[in-house]
């Protein structure tokens, strides 16, 4: 694998994350969860409530599942008062402006 998508679940993945939660022995992440891609197939999926990683056991997927962890973290820390993106955007609006 070379190329790896990062991004939130949508509803059209459902059957996708069922096949690749039936390939874990696992259920279905219920919600919103970050999914991870490699040419166009789902390999893991991180439930962003509660629930476990669901990953491809047919594939190396211990480097994947610790980056979509990295990820949530990050929008996690975003969605925290000022501190997310919004906010250093403002932030960077209302800087005096440097001489």
């Amino acid at each position: 694998m070379t190329d790896i998508t990062v991004r939130r679940s949508v509803s059209a993945d459902r059957a996708e994350l069922e096949r690749l939660a039936a390939l874990d022995s696992a259920r279905p992440p219920r919600g919103p969860a970050l999914v991870a891609e490699s040419d166009a197939r789902m390999i893991a999926a991180l439930p962003l409530g509660s629930g476990r990683t669901i990953a491809d056991p047919f594939e190396p997927t211990a480097e994947i599942v610790a980056l979509l962890e990295l990820r949530a973290a990050q929008l996690r820390e975003d969605g925290r008062g000022s501190h997310g993106w919004a906010g250093r955007l403002r932030s960077l609006l209302h800087a005096p402006a440097r001489a």
